[in-house]
């Protein structure tokens, strides 16, 4: 196997090991604030997309630190905010289609459960989310420092 391709796995199965805490993270605050999971007594009961954004913003938090440190600390930010902006505007859009999923299962299809809810949104939802982040955020924040050009013309010996 190539190098690039090496790199390319290496990345892929970092990003996912970052994924999954941040998942795991906003599953359980999810749960906790939409089902009252674990503590008995729902917080949000009655508003699980709103519990879901808020959960997964923690878990965007934990992801861009995990991303830019360990997932492509050799890709330097070109922006001044270290790719903050450009990264919570990709999770923020990617977040619509597990959001779309939720919003069906709830309004659509009229399952009011834990399990609908997070085989939507946590199933579903997050499995299209990652690859559109994954793409998005090596394209657009974690890309590859510019190369020094070559040059054409060798300098006279």
């Amino acid at each position: 196997m190539s190098d690039r391709w090496q790199r390319l796995l290496g990345e892929v199965w970092r990003f996912f090991a970052v994924a999954q805490l941040a998942t795991w993270v906003s599953f359980v605050i999810f749960n906790v604030l939409a089902h009252g999971w674990l503590v008995g007594t729902t917080v949000m009961g009655d508003q699980p997309i709103v519990a879901y954004v808020l959960a997964n913003c923690v878990g965007m938090v934990i992801s861009y630190h995990g991303a830019r440190g360990w997932v492509f600390p050799h890709r330097p930010p070109r922006q001044a905010d270290g790719g903050w902006t450009a990264y919570v505007v990709i999770n923020l859009l990617a977040m619509v289609l597990p959001v779309g999923c939720l919003f069906l299962t709830r309004h659509v299809l009229h399952l009011d459960s834990m399990l609908a809810d997070n085989l939507s949104a946590n199933g579903v939802g997050l499995v299209l989310a990652f690859g559109a982040r994954f793409y998005l955020f090596k394209r657009f924040v974690f890309r590859r420092p510019l190369e020094a050009p070559t040059s054409a013309v060798s300098a006279p010996s």
